[in-house]
């Protein structure tokens, strides 16, 4: 597995990648509205930032809500997310999600639950 992204929860998606981009010189690799939220992308050359921005209710909002804006998860790249799903049950790391799931970019995702991962949201993605 290979460092693939962070996720970070904001209200403002496109202010915070122009902060991103002229701070850290970083271009936008996707942007897309997904699962209410809107979504952006930043290539930083060795990962993503994931900026989410909530459009409406849903998860993003309710994160919002609850902690502010922040760093939401972190997430790794599997060439077998099934594979990486096995191995967490067998160190009995709760799941979120039982089975991946689709995901920004096309992608295929699951969770692991913050309780099991040192308080961390843990995201496996398979492009």
């Amino acid at each position: 597995m290979r460092f693939d992204h962070a996720g970070i929860a904001t209200d403002d998606a496109d202010g915070l990648a122009d902060l991103f981009s002229d701070l850290l010189d970083l271009s936008i690799a996707h942007e897309e509205s997904f699962e209410g939220m809107n979504v952006v992308f930043l290539d930083s050359g060795g990962g993503y930032f994931e900026l989410l921005e909530p459009d409406g209710e849903g998860t993003i909002a309710d994160y919002l809500d609850r902690h502010g804006p922040g760093i939401h998860h972190l997430a790794c790249a599997t060439d077998d997310i099934e594979g990486a799903l096995d191995r967490a049950e067998e160190m009995d790391i709760d799941r979120i999600d039982e089975e991946p799931r689709p995901g920004a970019w096309d992608h295929e995702v699951a969770f692991l639950h913050p309780r099991s991962t040192g308080g961390v949201l843990i995201e496996f993605v398979e492009h």
